[in-house]
């Protein structure tokens, strides 16, 4: 017996076969291609978040196991309080330059974040210091005594001082925002003031003719920080002064591997103190 075909059964299958060959020959391939573009931007975007949290919060990172250090042992003879006030200068200004010229978001933060953490090792610092102290000299910022600048006995003479930095520095910046020179002018101080952080150790080492009490680790974490910074203003394309800021602090950090190397390998003469206090430095 013959099984007869429905009526439009052969136009249903000649329409059918185009629509599947479109399908399997060019919507899927656009889809695919889709499909791509999407993960790619997707992963872009992972990377770019990566990047700017690195930024944002690399420079502090070396400062919590140092911070932790000083809370154990109740000793803060190895940081240098002069490290803070650099930083807080440098970022202030960066905050400052800012307003005159806007760059990346992630850097404007990592000076917010750096500045905050500076003060909490300054409080930190001070506190176990006045402990140690067995006859405690009274010393104030409202006294305005250069020798005693920057070794005062509360935190809040060094909030008072960095407020009245920040008041002199943005009032200028505020009557000047309008020449270009001086705005370019400030970014460069702010930059170039970070960048010259590691010289007190790159001269500490030459004086020495040593690097024993260094840590080489603490350096190179130094080093691959700022070739990433570096590499990240570049590619961001921010202000020049930023990238002259990076390659700078590269050059520093290559010149105390290059100490690191010289002195091991022809050592000068013996260390006169067996304990050299740890040195440290942003990102």
């Amino acid at each position: 017996m013959q099984v007869s075909k429905p009526r439009g059964s052969n136009k249903r299958g000649f329409l059918v076969l185009p629509t599947v060959l479109m399908l399997r020959g060019v919507i899927l391939p656009m889809m695919e291609a889709d499909g791509w573009e999407w993960l790619v931007s997707a992963v872009q975007q992972l990377i770019s978040w990566g990047a700017s949290a690195a930024m944002v919060f690399g420079g502090v990172v070396p400062y919590i196991p140092q911070y932790r250090d000083i809370k154990r042992t109740q000793n803060a003879e190895g940081f240098s309080s002069y490290v803070c006030l650099v930083l807080l200068i440098a970022n202030i200004l960066r905050i400052l330059f800012w307003f005159g010229r806007h760059f990346e978001s992630p850097l404007l933060l990592q000076s917010i974040i750096m500045i905050v953490t500076m003060l909490l090792m300054l409080k930190l610092c001070t506190e176990v210091r006045v402990a140690n102290e067995l006859n405690i000299k009274r010393r104030s910022f409202s006294d305005f005594d250069l020798n005693s600048f920057w070794h005062w006995n509360k935190f809040a003479d060094y909030v008072q001082c960095v407020l009245a930095f920040t008041g002199v520095t943005g009032y200028i910046t505020y009557l000047s925002l309008d020449s270009s020179i001086f705005v370019e002018t400030l970014g460069f101080l702010a930059v170039f003031i970070e960048a010259m952080v590691g010289i007190p150790q790159l001269y500490r080492n030459y004086q020495n003719r040593s690097t024993e009490g260094m840590s080489v680790k603490m350096v190179l974490m130094w080093t691959s920080g700022d070739t990433f910074k570096t590499v990240y203003f570049l590619l961001n394309q921010a202000p020049f002064q930023f990238s002259v800021c990076g390659l700078l602090q590269v050059f520093v950090d290559m010149a105390i591997l290059l100490q690191v190397y010289f002195f091991s390998c022809y050592p000068q003469k013996p260390i006169p103190h067996s304990t050299h206090p740890a040195s440290t430095k942003a990102l």
